[in-house]
């Protein structure tokens, strides 16, 4: 079954070639297109979409308030949005982080890493923090309060002490296979821990997990 992916940037010809590079491939389908963030919110209430590509600054309504209407509480099985920008170390972009995007990519990213981060976003089971979101939480983590209603402190207080080593590494930037490696245990362990920390602490996603993972001091801005 194909990937279903709308596309969201004022930009046409960006639209463009996003287009074209996802319809070369055979498990990808773009399904819808939208210039701003309240056209796109109004076409996924008529359009089955997995995964939404979302530009951040846009008109009327930008990519952080509309990622806030897609993920917003009681739509867990809504699309996965993956943010795009042109703008490295975006705050807007961490704020879209925050209200619930599966990722965060620059728009000259290599086609092959593009497409490789819509796969892994569907599948829920990727390493969302690249490079360039880990010192996009560097810079903006202590600038930003928590959007929980409880200290992200106390919430690492539902983990085990090796839900607490696997949530670090998830933090770093590590997959499921270099965590393995890193604590000597089978990948298929290491997926049901995260499984775990996600359902204990209340998150959508890996993204979220990283961003908690800041907010508690559990990562620190700058290094471990």
């Amino acid at each position: 079954m194909s990937i279903r992916v709308m596309l969201v940037d004022d930009q046409v010809l960006l639209r463009t070639g996003f287009r074209m590079v996802l319809a070369a491939q055979p498990d990808m389908e773009v399904v819808a297109e939208a210039g701003d963030g309240a056209e796109a919110v109004e076409m996924l209430r008529a359009t089955a979409v997995d995964v939404v590509l979302m530009d951040v600054r846009m008109p009327r309504v930008d990519g952080v308030e509309a990622t806030r209407r897609i993920c917003s509480p009681g739509r867990e099985d809504g699309p996965k949005v993956l943010i795009l920008t042109t703008f490295d170390l975006d705050e807007y972009a961490f704020s879209a982080l925050k209200a619930g995007a599966s990722g965060f990519m620059l728009k000259d990213v290599p086609p092959a890493e593009l497409l490789a981060a819509i796969r892994a976003v569907h599948s829920g089971d990727a390493v969302v923090a690249p490079s360039t979101t880990r010192r996009l939480l560097d810079r903006f983590t202590p600038m930003l309060p928590s959007t929980s209603a409880e200290p992200a402190q106390s919430r690492l207080g539902r983990l085990t002490e090796r839900e607490r080593e696997v949530m670090l590494l998830v933090a770093q930037g590590l997959s499921n296979g270099e965590i393995a490696q890193r604590l000597v245990l089978s990948e298929a362990t290491v997926k049901t821990h995260v499984g775990r920390i996600l359902t204990k602490l209340d998150l959508r996603d890996r993204v979220q997990a990283v961003v908690l993972a800041y907010e508690s001091g559990l990562v620190r801005a700058g290094g471990r």
